[in-house]
């Protein structure tokens, strides 16, 4: 199986939602922060290392990608499945963004980095992401420069920008198949981040 959408859009850009959407269009697996394991966080780090990673064998199962850790391997991913489509989600603005991840993603990567890592993995995985989780401005320049390389490396044939509340039409359109007769899926919101986040803070 190989994968019909790489998710090259940062986290909190509606990837939950689109995770949903995603499965239910393409009837298999959407990979997606959350499924992230132990495991899988070692193939994540040998990624970052640039080391060899065999993407058919560690992604097998699965039909599309979002969110992060995968976003960040979009170059990779994308050479590997080049009849997928890639798919970068946005926020309306650099500031939505900010807003949104500042709120809920950084708030527990700060606690992971003062607690310490649930697995040995993420210190190092998440070392090099540390300056975004208080300097606004870099925040804002990563987003902005990440999105720009995505744009100026897909082929316009291959690549779809899709803004949350899009809706069905702009996906089911990119992988031909029909729009669904229900609602788009809504999740993760950051009411929902925020509730997760205190359930598993330390008594």
């Amino acid at each position: 199986m190989t994968l019909r959408v790489v998710g090259a859009g940062l986290g909190r850009t509606g990837t939950m939602s689109l995770k949903l959407a995603l499965e239910q269009l393409l009837d298999g697996r959407c990979y997606h922060m959350f499924d992230t394991s132990e495991e899988d966080g070692l193939t994540w780090l040998r990624a970052q290392r640039e080391e060899p990673v065999d993407w058919d064998a560690f992604l097998a199962g699965y039909v599309a990608t979002v969110d992060w850790p995968a976003c960040d391997f979009w170059r990779p991913l994308a050479a590997a499945n080049p009849d997928g489509i890639v798919l970068l989600s946005v926020r309306e603005s650099a500031d939505a963004w900010w807003k949104s991840a500042d709120a809920t993603i950084f708030q527990s990567l700060k606690r992971m980095h003062a607690q310490g890592p649930d697995a040995p993995w993420q210190a190092e995985f998440f070392a090099t992401r540390l300056p975004l989780l208080t300097d606004e401005d870099t925040a804002k320049a990563y987003y902005e420069q990440h999105n720009a390389d995505v744009r100026a490396h897909v082929p316009a044939s291959r690549l779809l920008e899709y803004r949350a509340g899009d809706g069905w039409e702009p996906l089911c359109a990119a992988l031909d198949v029909p729009v669904p007769d229900a609602p788009f899926p809504h999740a993760n919101t950051t009411e929902d981040f925020l509730t997760r986040l205190q359930e598993t803070e330390p008594e």
